[in-house]
């Protein structure tokens, strides 16, 4: 089963990460899921695929009303980010999924209708929650060649999708990071392969070490707090990577 945790409140203002699932079938990569709320609204991110949708809903449900959710923000196109799609919309068929333009044109094969995207620009926009401003922040080629993350200033939290992602072995399985130089040996053959361009990936860094960051989410493994979001931002930064073995 998936569980939740509450990793930043401020009165009506949350996010709460929904986390891996040691039941789930060992064919299936694990994911985090993370919805943010204000306003008596919810915005669930990278909301999975359809094998964890009945996981997912069932541990959503028992922190928030689904029926609030507002929309969904996807990071990009895979399987494991929002195959789900159709599942949520049949629940909700007025939801809105926030989407980089470049994918708003193949993520209907999952489901929705023209009505139901929200195309972000390749610079990026703001996404509005009930009057909470959340930045779709570049990530391009960060694996997909359109990527977002989504930064919350007030929460000071970057949902950063594939990037910061770990592959962590059965046994390894806290919400946060607490050994650093034992962590990211398990994300270091996976940025290597995934993140396509040492160029956009200097870029990024860049972008992200100028916001006021206390947690950094990625959409596998645990979350990067304090000091360690700064470590990784560095250790990104000088990782070479597009890199296949033979």
């Amino acid at each position: 089963m998936k569980t939740t945790k509450t990793i930043f409140q401020d009165g009506d203002h949350k996010w709460i990460a929904i986390v891996r699932d040691p039941e789930k079938p060992n064919y299936l990569i694990d994911t985090n899921e993370y919805l943010v709320t204000h306003g008596g609204q919810g915005l669930l991110l990278d909301p999975g695929g359809a094998e964890v949708f009945p996981a997912v809903f069932s541990a959503l449900s028992a922190e928030f009303d689904p029926s609030a959710l507002a929309g969904i923000f996807a990071s990009h196109q895979d399987p494991d980010i929002c195959s789900s799609l159709a599942l949520w919309l049949e629940f909700n068929p007025g939801m809105r999924c926030h989407v980089s333009w470049l994918w708003s044109g193949f993520i209907p094969h999952f489901g929705g209708t023209a009505d139901t995207f929200v195309s972000i620009p390749d610079e990026g926009s703001d996404i509005s929650l009930c009057g909470l401003t959340l930045r779709a922040v570049p990530a391009h080629y960060l694996h997909s060649s359109g990527n977002f993350n989504l930064y919350d200033k007030t929460a000071r939290i970057l949902f950063s999708g594939d990037v910061g992602a770990a592959l962590l072995p059965p046994g390894e399985e806290g919400l946060f990071v607490e050994h650093f130089d034992k962590h990211i040996r398990h994300a270091e053959g996976f940025h290597r392969r995934w993140m396509g361009s040492n160029e956009a990936k200097r870029r990024w860094c860049e972008r992200v070490a100028q916001l006021d960051i206390d947690m950094l989410c990625p959409q596998h493994g645990a979350i990067y707090q304090g000091d360690d979001v700064q470590r990784f931002i560095n250790w990104f930064d000088e990782l070479q990577v597009g890199i296949v073995n033979g």
